[in-house]
């Protein structure tokens, strides 16, 4: 996989997919969109926070939900996909979150969560807008993204490239890692988006 730009190939690819903004990780895993645990329609509006059971999550599954009319997904990450992280850090352009705006102090870290294991993104390109694919290593064909993609998030909108903790790689139109909302752990298996966890209570 070229990291540093698109490829002539890639880029025909993408001009003819460029209306494709859809589904997250569409044909690659089970990605379960939690209705039932969203507020109504007028407390979205005001921007109520959201509440996730993640306790069926499996490991390597994402679910969407909507806050503030933006989709956020949390991801379970497998212990692969842990030990994967730290090793990109070379070819990212902002592996250390110096753009601070873009998470909570907590969440500012190798693994950009509170919770190594769950991974909690606003699944918005931080280029135009789009929504990006969760596209999986075996999923990597689909993309052109090459042999070598280690598994993460591909706008097919205009072709950046986000690891598996939402961090941007180079030569793409993204400029920033993709943000991290504020939430905050209820229990061990619900997390709650829209409220910010102190970082003195952050998971170590």
């Amino acid at each position: 996989m070229t990291m540093g730009g698109v490829s002539g190939g890639r880029r025909r690819f993408l001009t003819a997919t460029a209306s494709v903004v859809g589904g997250v990780g569409l044909g690659f895993t089970a990605v379960p969109f939690i209705s039932a645990w969203q507020p109504s329609e007028r407390t979205r509006a005001i921007g109520a926070p959201v509440q996730i059971n993640v306790s069926k999550l499996e490991p390597g599954q994402l679910i969407t939900v909507l806050w503030r009319g933006k989709p956020v997904w949390v991801v379970r990450r497998t212990p692969e996909v842990l030990d994967t992280l730290s090793t990109l850090d070379p070819i990212l352009r902002d592996p250390d979150s110096e753009v601070t705006d873009q998470q909570p102090e907590y969440a500012r870290n190798e693994y950009r969560s509170l919770n190594p294991e769950y991974l909690v993104l606003v699944g918005i390109c931080t280029h135009l807008g789009c929504s990006p694919q969760y596209v999986v290593a075996a999923g990597a064909d689909r993309y052109n993204l090459g042999d070598d993609w280690p598994g993460g998030f591909f706008c097919p909108c205009h072709g950046s490239m986000f690891d598996l903790a939402g961090r941007v790689y180079p030569g793409v139109p993204a400029p920033t890692n993709l943000e991290v909302p504020p939430h905050r752990y209820l229990d061990g298996d619900r997390i709650e988006i829209g409220v910010d966890h102190g970082a003195e209570d952050a998971l170590s």
